[in-house]
């Protein structure tokens, strides 16, 4: 069967945003006075639920928490270090979601393949959508700066709608679509969108071109995982 609508998580599914979002993380680490010399691998664990969520994971890096501890940050699973206050989370995010709004365009660039597979969908019909828990002004900015007029709808993080993985966005993206859960797939690159996809009751497909291995994403039960582009266009017409 071919599905009738697609979303997408945005970073590091169709964006590569990985060096804008290191320059900014580093960026409110050091103007608050924190450990400020994040790696492009360090920053792919942090991000992925959120700007908060990643905040507070970098945060307990530098606290000394293991790295394959911080998954279960933003999760009923969380333990946080003593030293891990919450207003010094929400005083870091604050500097961070100003930067980053007006430093997201820098480096971030479409993965490869994408525009064109974009461009198949639309052309034969399918409704193509992004949902995403980065910051809804710079799902805004990239939308329009990568994607102008690609898009049917977009949503990022906002009040008073719960964040992925919960299914409340997809749900609400469903909705203005107009289409059914069992017509749509969903298609994201980490066990944020794998458990979102599960949550909506929707089809997940997961790509290996992110933020998470292909190793990693078998390990949060990925039934489906692509390699590229062809391989996705695949999976959704046929």
């Amino acid at each position: 069967m071919m599905y009738q609508a697609v979303i997408f998580d945005m970073d590091g599914t169709i964006l590569n945003t990985i060096d804008d979002l290191k320059e900014s993380l580093n960026y409110a680490l050091k103007v608050t006075g924190h450990r400020h010399d994040y790696t492009v691998a360090n920053t792919k664990v942090c991000f992925g639920s959120g700007v908060k969520v990643a905040i507070t994971r970098a945060l307990c890096l530098e606290a000394g928490m293991e790295e394959n501890a911080l998954y279960a940050i933003g999760t009923s699973q969380e333990v946080l270090p003593e030293s891990v206050h919450e207003d010094e989370i929400n005083r870091v995010q604050e500097v961070f979601r100003a930067y980053y709004v007006n430093h997201c365009k820098i480096k971030t660039k479409p993965y490869p393949g994408i525009l064109d597979l974009l461009k198949e969908l639309k052309s034969k019909g399918i409704k193509v959508a992004v949902v995403s828990n980065k910051q809804n002004n710079a799902v805004e900015e990239l939308v329009k700066d990568q994607f102008d007029g690609y898009f049917d709808f977009y949503l990022g993080e906002k009040k008073g709608i719960k964040r992925k993985p919960a299914p409340d966005m997809c749900n609400q993206c469903l909705s203005v679509l107009n289409v059914l859960r069992e017509d749509a797939l969903y298609v994201g690159d980490s066990e944020i969108d794998i458990q979102t996809g599960k949550n909506a009751h929707m089809d997940v497909v997961a790509v290996n071109w992110g933020f998470r291995s292909t190793s990693f994403l078998k390990e949060n039960q990925a039934k489906t995982i692509v390699s590229n582009t062809d391989e996705l266009l695949e999976a959704i017409v046929n």
